[in-house]
């Protein structure tokens, strides 16, 4: 897999492809501060029971990830065996973070062979909870990269209720970090 992003979009305007691989490195980037940031609480802290919907940052991470690997399925063709959009139990923070590596290495790699007529492909799948959905590969790319950007949000927060206080991990700051000093 090549780690190097695509060319800097501050030189030239960046074709959709361009942009998906960007957004694709952006969310592992991401993932890698809020994992890390997670690792470094005091013990028991990443698994408290807090009053949110997933009841805890690992199973709110597990969460993204899940949903991560039914698009996955998805854009493989293939069926999955998910019933709900979590597991019943938060896995350990080790095997999660070492999953979404590998969840992160895949849509990367993937997205590095489309071009832009790739992106408009459609893809025909059911949902969960039930329903017939179709969306084309640029969308599905966008909402997992938007999705697991909404859950970071919600993990931030409940890392400020520990209290700590968990790097920035916004998109302006990885494009700064990324492109914008590759200058």
């Amino acid at each position: 897999m090549s780690t190097a992003p695509p060319s800097p979009i501050h030189t030239r305007t960046a074709s959709a492809a361009d942009t998906l691989k960007m957004l694709v490195r952006y969310k592992a980037w991401a993932n890698g501060l809020t994992f890390g940031s997670m690792m470094a609480l005091p013990e028991g802290e990443a698994l408290r029971q807090r009053p949110t919907r997933f009841g805890n940052m690992v199973h709110t991470l597990n969460h993204v990830y899940v949903v991560d690997d039914i698009f996955r399925h998805h854009l493989q063709g293939k069926k999955h065996s998910y019933t709900a959009r979590n597991t019943d139990l938060s896995p350990a923070i080790g095997d999660l973070w070492e999953a979404v590596q590998e969840m992160d290495r895949w849509y990367s790699d993937l997205v590095d062979t489309w071009s832009d007529e790739d992106l408009a492909k459609a893809v025909h799948f059911e949902f969960v909870g039930g329903g017939e959905g179709v969306m084309t590969r640029e969308q599905i790319v966008l909402h997992v990269v938007n999705h697991g950007t909404y859950h970071r949000g919600f993990v931030g927060d409940l890392m400020y209720q520990v209290p700590f206080t968990p790097p920035s991990n916004d998109l302006p700051v990885f494009i700064r970090d990324h492109y914008c000093n590759a200058r």
